[in-house]
């Protein structure tokens, strides 16, 4: 016989589990550390079942870790599928639980539908994460369609009011939206092939008017690089209830006898201290268990890239002293974007073509490399594996290579269509050509860009084919990396289009986006911070005017912003002055100074100075020191200092508190009144710290000041 209840137990908190059954288990508690050796029984007999209501069902079914409609459940089932009409509707029954240290394992059966249903759980101790997933077998002969399996359901507790949905668009990613939850359904569905600039699949819940400092808050999201779905129901019996999973096209999941479909993974987090501990758990959960061995322990190089600097006008004087002013700033990393291979000098050709240039390059790429790595650089090269032009040989070779429908017309994106990579022609392809060039040439790192969604996702049958796609996809990047260890990967799709913890097994960075505008980059980089560190967020320093607003912003203010983050460089560096030159090689300088604080502590996103600006700190995990970067986006009202909270320290230790250069301009005239403050002469506790002993603002809109605070 099962066991009664299932507890599993993970930094500061606990997950109970009645599995009294018979059918899918429910959801006891899930939340702050639970008194070792309590006894389940007692919070079962505390937690009321649903109240029963007239007109309704005499026995309404509890809300489970998968509802179903089979058990007269009126909410969006957890599983949605059928057998030729029949099966529709499941009542599953709990047969088996194996219990391994952290992992969980539930086996069910619905002897009616012959069907079988795996619940996998995992809580990761070191961060609190749980991580499910749903594992669905056909036992019959006849085919099983499937149109729909959560990742996870959960069972949101009744103070759950607001939740945050990350939205945007092309140069807009990760914005905020904000929904108070009510009667009704909140559904956001991605069909882009992509993990999607539009809906990112995660959303966070919780108290009324929580925020980055307080509030209980609940966080999920679908680790998983294509369609997806995310539900949050609510129905008037049984309360509000999230729901995470793939997306399924009509007829892409048809179970024959045996085969089984596993769902992606959803890692969901709680905190009762607000979105900044939230956000805590989920970077310590990636740095341990999603992210490739090694990334945390190797420093994120300062990268050059050159797409705003040459776009698709290469040519080797160029980017030799491109390289060698580089190199003159810190720059350890030197990326070559777009434009390297033949018929490449725009973006309607050339896709697909992978030989070098040999009119750009009569030599090859190797006296570019080698002039980088003489300099101390490693060498990155931009490619775009999945991606084909009409126009390119490759095309006119293998037309039937590409996404596409039979009779149909084939719309393009970029002036570009999607390979499929579903055809195992196809990626044996893309692996050789990426095989031999990562072989025959001193590559450090590859930026592989996915500028497209995939539209429409039909194989050469005319069958649907984004979820095989993203397979293959995944299939690929395992198979590249299993032959090049040491080359290291950013996933890159037109910016921030594909950014997942799934595509983060595979790769160590996230291009975040293609918007450098160091305005716009605030507000992007913040909502990304929720769910991502710092470290795996491509955060550049582009040209004083910005190529995608037009806007114009100070050398320190683009700096100040890409420091809280993987920082890079990504303009002509023959335009910059002789002073911008010495004041850009102490911003790199300083980054490399703080880079271990900044990628390796806890990140907060703090208040500062009303809705007018915004505060980034990161302490380190010993709480011994940490970096504040005050910004101001707009002019404040009214312009005096404000209380600035620095929470995370040690409230009984005392911290020295030093502005550091550069020392934003306006304060100039205070500086004398400021001694203390660049002398390192204030001392306070952390105590002090965090009730807000410290003011401090600033009046110029678009600047930023940083703050150094060291453990006496």
């Amino acid at each position: 016989m099962p066991p009664s209840f299932v507890r599993l137990d993970g930094a500061d908190s606990s997950l109970l589990l009645d599995c009294r059954g018979p059918g899918v288990p429910l959801c006891l508690h899930w939340g702050a550390s639970l008194p070792k050796g309590m006894d389940p029984e007692t919070l079962a007999a505390a937690a009321q079942p649903r109240l029963r209501q007239h007109a309704t069902l005499d026995s309404p079914p509890p809300v489970s870790l998968l509802p179903e409609a089979g058990l007269g459940f009126f909410g969006a089932p957890g599983l949605e599928g059928h057998r030729a009409q029949n099966d529709w509707a499941t009542a599953f029954e709990l047969r088996e639980i194996a219990q391994q240290d952290d992992a969980l394992r539930l086996h069910l059966e619905e002897p009616q539908a012959m069907l079988a249903l795996t619940l996998d759980i995992r809580m990761h101790a070191a961060s609190g994460v749980v991580s499910r997933r749903s594992v669905l077998t056909n036992r019959a002969a006849e085919a099983y369609n499937l149109t729909w399996l959560a990742g996870a359901a959960v069972d949101l507790p009744e103070d759950a009011e607001d939740a945050l949905l990350l939205r945007g668009a092309w140069s807009s990613e990760f914005t905020v939206r904000r929904i108070a939850l009510g009667a009704g359904q909140i559904a956001q569905e991605n069909r882009r092939g992509r993990t999607s600039h539009a809906s990112f699949p995660g959303c966070i819940v919780g108290s009324r008017g929580f925020d980055d400092l307080q509030g209980s808050v609940y966080g999920f999201h679908l680790a998983w690089s294509g369609n997806h779905r995310l539900l949050i129901d609510h129905q008037p019996d049984a309360g509000h209830q999230v729901q995470l999973g793939e997306l399924l096209l009509p007829g892409e999941v048809v179970l024959g006898e045996g085969e089984r479909y596993e769902s992606p993974w959803v890692h969901a987090a709680w905190s009762s201290a607000g979105l900044n501990d939230l956000s805590q758990r989920f970077h310590a959960f990636l740095r341990d268990a999603v992210l490739p061995p090694g990334v945390a322990a190797q420093p994120r190089r300062v990268h050059y890239n050159s797409w705003e600097a040459i776009y698709f006008d290469h040519s080797e004087e160029k980017l030799f002293a491109l390289a060698e002013q580089a190199a003159a700033l810190g720059v350890e990393r030197f990326v070559l974007d777009d434009g390297w291979f033949p018929g490449r000098v725009s973006a309607e050709s050339g896709l697909g073509d992978w030989q070098v240039d040999p009119t750009k390059y009569p030599q090859g790429l190797d006296p570019l490399i080698a002039r980088i790595t003489d300099l101390g650089m490693d060498f990155g090269l931009w490619v775009e594996p999945e991606m084909i032009n009409p126009d390119s040989d490759l095309y006119r070779a293998h037309p039937d290579w590409v996404l596409a429908l039979p009779g149909h017309a084939r719309p393009t994106g970029r002036h570009q269509l999607v390979l499929d990579l579903t055809r195992t022609e196809v990626s044996d392809h893309l692996f050789a050509w990426l095989d031999r060039l990562l072989s025959d040439h001193t590559i450090a790192y590859l930026k592989w860009d996915h500028n497209r969604d995939l539209a429409p996702a039909g194989d050469a049958l005319g069958r649907p084919a984004a979820r095989r796609q993203t397979l293959a996809f995944h299939a690929l990047l395992d198979r590249l990396r299993a032959a090049h260890p040491q080359v290291e990967i950013e996933s890159c799709a037109s910016g921030g289009g594909r950014a997942d913890y799934e595509v983060l097994r595979r790769s160590e960075r996230l291009w975040t986006s293609d918007n450098n505008d160091a305005l716009a980059r605030q507000t992007i980089q913040r909502g990304a911070s929720l769910f991502f560190p710092p470290e795996v967020l491509g955060a550049h320093v582009g040209p004083a005017a910005s190529h995608t607003a037009g806007r114009r912003f100070s050398l320190d203010f683009r700096a100040g912003t890409a420091l809280f983050g993987h920082f890079g460089l990504e303009f002509d560096l023959a335009e910059l002055s002789a002073g911008e030159h010495d004041a850009l090689k102490a911003w790199i300088a300083l980054y490399k100074r703080f880079r271990p604080l900044i990628h390796g502590g806890r990140l907060y996103r703090l208040p500062f100075m009303g809705a007018r600006g915004q505060a980034w700190l990161s302490i380190a995990r010993d709480a011994s020191e940490g970096l504040a970067a005050l910004v101001c986006l707009d002019p404040p009202l009214p312009p005096q200092p404000a209380p600035l909270q620095l929470p995370g320290f040690d409230p009984d230790a005392e911290y020295r508190v030093t502005l550091l250069p550069p020392v934003p301009k306006e304060l100039g005239n205070y500086l004398n009144d400021m001694r203390a403050w660049l002398d390192g002469q204030i001392v306070l506790s952390g105590r002090l710290l965090a009730e807000g002993a410290l003011h401090f603002g600033l009046v110029r809109p678009q600047s930023i000041a940083l703050i150094h605070l060291e453990k006496v």
